[in-house]
């Protein structure tokens, strides 16, 4: 529990810094406002065309009774949209990374100079945008093992309506964390693998990071103003964790 509120405080100690130069928390939104436009087309879009994709996805249908039909079709458009509300949160932070690529470089590296932490390593734009696309598609194709059987679950009357939600948010929050400790860690020559395992020591004060990024990323354009903050709290989860990983 300690690790998880400490975790909460250096998410709201994100703000307090970049309340301090305003034109970090404007070049980290800048990369938010168009991820929020593109996933906000797609899910658009997907609901535009729920129903072509439900009956799709539910061939074996066809021949039931109405009822069950509409039903059956339903359920599935709901679990689809569900997931692909999970993704569009877990790809997010992905997104919003490798296209900020150079912005969030920039705070990352003022924020270390800052508070006197140790530096990392300058990396090309190019080099951290290859970087974040290829962890970030390795990120959610690792969530969907996780957020797709716990989305069907939801439909289990009780579990699906107590423990679950709470299960899918704790998910959810792992990997936004471990997307906004990213940079850090990159910068630091470190592997996806290895970056995984650092956090993972510190499991909770990943949970703590990525549990109100990921709920307030919820609230309609609120994203735009949490992605910075997040990302600046990440920079400093990221070397909380370093230093207490003697491996490092």
């Amino acid at each position: 529990m300690r690790d998880f509120l400490t975790g909460v405080r250096f998410f709201w100690r994100g703000l307090t810094i970049l309340l301090r130069s305003p034109r970090l928390l404007l070049l980290g939104a800048l990369p938010a406002v168009l991820t929020t436009a593109l996933l906000t087309g797609g899910l658009v879009a997907l609901a535009v065309w729920i129903d072509d994709l439900a009956t799709l996805a539910t061939p074996f249908a066809d021949d039931w009774a109405a009822g069950w039909r509409t039903t059956g079709r339903v359920t599935a458009g709901v679990v689809l949209f569900g997931a692909a509300l999970v993704i569009a949160l877990i790809s997010f932070s992905a997104l919003t990374l490798a296209i900020g690529a150079p912005f969030y470089e920039m705070i990352a590296e003022k924020v270390e100079d800052d508070l006197g932490l140790a530096p990392g390593e300058e990396l090309p734009w190019w080099r951290l945008l290859g970087l974040g696309l290829r962890g970030g598609l390795v990120l959610v194709l690792r969530s969907l093992l996780f957020t797709i059987p716990l989305v069907i679950a939801g439909f289990i009357p009780v579990v699906g309506q107590t423990v679950v939600p709470v299960l899918l948010a704790l998910v959810t929050a792992w990997f936004v964390a471990l997307e906004l400790v990213a940079v850090a860690f990159y910068r630091r020559g470190m592997s996806l693998r290895e970056q995984r395992t650092t956090l993972a020591k510190r499991r909770g004060l990943a949970l703590g990071l990525g549990l109100p990024a990921s709920l307030l990323c919820l609230v309609p354009l609120a994203a735009i103003v949490v992605m910075p903050i997040a990302f600046t709290g990440g920079v400093l989860v990221a070397h909380e964790a370093l230093r207490s990983d003697p491996a490092k």
